[in-house]
């Protein structure tokens, strides 16, 4: 009456519900409403119950499945503990004072105008973190040549670093659209600490430049010395260009 095909899928799958309800008898029993008849979703029974290993009568190929779900909350039960620890505790700071660094800004930029666009964008970065008197370090390239290498280190995943570069506190703010962005929305006072009272953004000691000509090598970047023969060496108290940082008026070196 059925054809032949229709026979066998028939008896196929009559063999496989028998045997998979077989095999399912312990989890059908614990509990009813979650047993499942279908031969599609054994996968799914082996991972929600545990074979009773007081059982007399078992399968002979099958194995105990292991407690996946226990395994997976241990698992990230470890991960966030990992994070936890992995992340740098720092004593919360007193009642109205800043910790030491916080809101520190350091700005790499250049006062050069070789490319008008990047002196452009250096000047109103460094013009807008005056104008909110924050508490600034300024590295200028152009006038000291040591300060690339400095700033490369701190960007090491950029293959080209552009100018300016801001940092609040130890970490990376950004360039001018990021500057401009925040100082647009208000966010940026809010982030940055203030100078102190006694700083001045016109020194009469540098002008407002941040750098003064070397008192050991008056500007000359060479001092004689006496030692293996006599002769001028270079000296080591101020930068290739003969200048030093202003005293008076820059924020100490982090």
């Amino acid at each position: 009456m059925w054809p032949s095909w229709m026979k066998t899928r028939n008896s196929s799958s009559s063999s496989a519900a028998a045997s998979t309800s077989t095999a399912l008898v312990p989890a059908a029993a614990a509990c009813p409403r979650l047993s499942f008849h279908s031969p599609s979703l054994k996968d799914l029974q082996s991972l929600l119950f545990v074979p009773d290993t007081s059982a007399h009568v078992a399968a002979p190929s099958s194995s105990p499945s292991p407690r996946v779900f226990h395994r997976i909350r241990v698992a990230a039960s470890a991960l966030r503990v990992l994070r936890t620890l992995q992340q740098p505790s720092a004593p919360p700071p007193a009642s109205g004072e800043l910790p030491a660094g916080a809101g520190r800004v350091v700005l790499y930029f250049t006062s050069l105008r070789v490319v008008r666009g990047t002196y452009e964008d250096c000047r109103a970065v460094r013009a807008i973190l005056r104008g909110l008197r924050a508490a600034l370090d300024e590295r200028d390239l152009s006038m000291d040549p040591g300060f690339l290498p400095e700033l490369a280190a701190l960007l090491p995943h950029r293959c080209r670093v552009t100018l300016p570069q801001v940092f609040v506190g130890g970490r990376h703010l950004g360039g001018a659209e990021e500057v401009r962005r925040l100082h647009e929305s208000g966010e940026l006072r809010r982030i940055v600490a203030p100078a102190p009272p006694s700083a001045s953004l016109n020194c009469a000691r540098c002008g407002g430049e941040r750098y003064v000509l070397c008192g050991g090598c008056d500007g000359s970047h060479k001092r004689y010395s006496l030692k293996g023969g006599g002769g001028f060496r270079a000296c080591a108290d101020c930068n290739e260009n003969g200048l030093v940082r202003c005293p008076a008026c820059c924020v100490a070196a982090a």
